[in-house]
């Protein structure tokens, strides 16, 4: 197939899933927010059908709910962060024991270019290039071990965290993280399953408790819609 326009920007609709999901995690729209289609639609600028799209996904993701009178926010808790954390690395963990098992036969560029633009997004400092950098790193794992079913329950939960860890790395250095994210590197090259996995909890631990620290101290929202 011959594409002979390619869209430059992301679709309307990416976008406004995007600015709401922003919106509920900066909690910049308060728990129990009522999110009314038409308010949202003329607030945007967009027709009906993108906004419902938008709010069906993510109620997929947990940040909203649908209730008998509409759909309502549910937001981001401390709680739900500890929790979306405790998923990661279960998963992410499964995902680096089958990238060591493939460890030999296994393309490794993806995990080394990630790490380069991360270099490059802090040294800008570029926070929102840095938290994709951050999980193309993440997803390289899953990638290398190739399992597929795995990589598609990963792909639901990405853009939640991108909009966390975009969030939390602004205003700060980011080199640290990257040094981090190469030391990770290594140690699941190393092939020790045991020192990976290690590795890989202190990683996630340290941006669990970055990200509820950055996000306890979110602004008692104001009315948006």
């Amino acid at each position: 197939m011959t594409i002979t326009n390619p869209l430059r920007n992301p679709p309307l609709g990416d976008q406004l899933l995007a600015q709401l999901r922003s919106l509920i995690v900066r909690g910049e729209l308060n728990v129990g927010t009522h999110l009314v289609e038409g308010r949202i639609a003329e607030r945007f600028g967009v027709s009906r059908g993108p906004v419902r799209d938008a709010l069906r996904q993510l109620e997929i993701e947990g940040l909203v709910e649908t209730r008998r009178r509409g759909v309502f926010v549910r937001g981001l808790s401390d709680d739900d962060l500890v929790e979306l954390y405790s998923l990661r690395g279960a998963l992410e963990g499964l995902a680096i024991r089958e990238a060591i098992a493939r460890l030999d036969a296994a393309d490794w560029t993806p995990v080394d270019e990630a790490i380069e633009q991360m270099r490059a997004a802090a040294a800008a400092p570029d926070a929102a290039k840095f938290a994709a950098a951050d999980l193309d790193f993440h997803s390289a794992f899953y990638t290398i071990g190739d399992n597929r079913w795995l990589t598609a329950t990963w792909a639901l939960h990405r853009p939640l965290f991108a909009t966390v860890l975009e969030i939390t790395n602004t205003d700060r250095d980011l080199v640290p993280v990257a040094d981090d994210h190469a030391h990770l590197s290594d140690v699941v090259r190393s092939g020790d399953v045991d020192a990976a996995l290690v590795a890989l909890a202190e990683h996630l631990d340290g941006s669990c408790s970055r990200i509820r620290a950055t996000l306890s101290e979110r602004p008692r929202p104001q009315p948006a819609f």
